[in-house]
């Protein structure tokens, strides 16, 4: 499947333990969204639209309003980096 560099760098993140905190307005619709490293760093790739696609492949899930973390698919999916190996 194609991943974008942005997205690619976003799930490398996650699969590493980071997560995506939300915001969200009134009628419930996420509106901002910040990507937070294991740590406590903020990456500036992770963007609304980066999210919204990351979420609409399903490669991000999120329990009970919790934040967004990568779900099975998307450590799956996310290429292998030279910190991982």
């Amino acid at each position: 499947m194609n991943i974008s560099k942005h997205e690619q760098r976003v799930l490398h993140e996650l699969a590493r333990g980071g997560a995506i905190h939300h915001n969200r307005l009134d009628n419930g619709k996420i509106h901002d969204v910040t990507c937070f490293t294991r740590d406590g760093h903020v990456l500036e790739d992770c963007t609304l639209s980066v999210f919204q696609r990351l979420l609409k492949r399903r490669f991000i899930h999120s329990k009970n309003g919790r934040p967004y973390r990568a779900s099975a698919l998307g450590i799956k999916s996310v290429r292998a980096q030279m910190n991982q190996r």
